[in-house]
């Protein structure tokens, strides 16, 4: 493959590159739904007896499947970290905050420098992140102009706060609030239309493996790294994916738990690009990449489908 260092733009994924859908395989369809619906607040947008389809303004963000003979996920699976639900703002950050408190648990907040993200986990284990970003033009780099990232903790009143003043502004501007008063802080029950899947995070058994695939196949880009993490992105975002051996996994994807990802290209060049690379891939690494109607799925090393398409 081409040296990295070296890789001129037909090796890498183009500026309008995103994360589509989700599909998560689970044992219990009726309590994942009524989870994404009410804590996370997607809108169910199709629901037959073994899936259900979620999302914001009738875009399909989450596929959930019941697969309840699949084993559950091992200790020592490969597989899903978190799916990564990008809201607009911090105040819509704070209403999901609001949501979680009601109607779940918070497994911890963290700022990263970048973004604003809350932690959890649904009822099948699965990890699940809600975040926002800062506006582009504050996000650190270090010296090379590469995005810099931290964890430090979050200021989880300021963005419950952040909600409360939308709220206040709101009600103000139509009218509603008289002065003295408090604003309404009626629960927000849908997340807002501009919410997507900003990123997926991975737990994976190679990290050289994981490069390998979405690196040299896919073209995206190395962000930040460390001796047991990756980030990759197109377009200079801090990630698309992530990656990471930190629970130490050995064994590829079988159980429930991630069913597959979509990567999203912005036209058909940059698919045909795709394909060529994949296939240098895997004539040399146990990598299946097939045909779909819409597009390519390839299963890496780990047995993790990802679906790249169109717009």
């Amino acid at each position: 493959m081409t040296d990295r260092a070296e890789r001129d733009d037909a090796d890498r994924l183009p500026a309008g590159t995103r994360i589509g859908r989700a599909a998560l395989r689970v044992a219990d369809l009726d309590e994942t739904t009524a989870f994404y619906r009410d804590v996370v607040g997607l809108a169910v947008l199709d629901r037959a007896a073994e899936r259900a389809t979620l999302g914001v303004d009738g875009t399909p963000l989450l596929v959930v499947e019941r697969d309840a003979d699949r084993p559950a996920r091992s200790r020592t699976d490969a597989g899903l970290f978190h799916t990564a639900f990008r809201v607009p703002s911090r105040a819509a950050l704070g209403e999901a905050l609001g949501r979680v408190r009601e109607r779940w648990r918070l497994d911890g907040g963290s700022d990263h420098l970048v973004s604003e993200a809350l932690y959890l986990d649904d009822p099948e284990g699965n990890g699940v992140e809600i975040y926002r970003d800062r506006p582009r033009e504050e996000w650190p780099v270090d010296e090379s102009g590469a995005v810099r990232m931290a964890t430090e903790p979050l200021d989880v009143e300021g963005v419950a706060a952040a909600a409360a003043e939308e709220t206040e502004a709101e009600e103000a501007a139509a009218g509603e609030t008289e002065a003295g008063e408090t604003a309404s802080t009626d629960l927000v029950d849908r997340a807002p239309a501009d919410t997507d899947v900003g990123h997926v995070h991975l737990e994976v058994t190679s990290l050289s493996a994981f490069e390998a695939v979405y690196v040299d196949g896919l073209g995206f880009e190395v962000g930040m790294t460390g001796p047991d993490v990756r980030f990759v992105a197109a377009g200079g975002y801090h990630h698309h994916l992530g990656a990471n051996t930190w629970r130490g996994r050995t064994t590829s994807a079988a159980g429930r738990g991630l069913a597959w990802f979509e990567v999203v290209v912005p036209d058909e060049a940059a698919l045909d690009a795709v394909r060529v690379r994949l296939d240098a891939v895997a004539a040399e690494r146990e990598v299946a990449v097939d045909e779909r109607d819409d597009g390519i799925a390839v299963t890496d090393g780990d047995g993790i489908e990802v679906r790249v398409r169109t717009e």
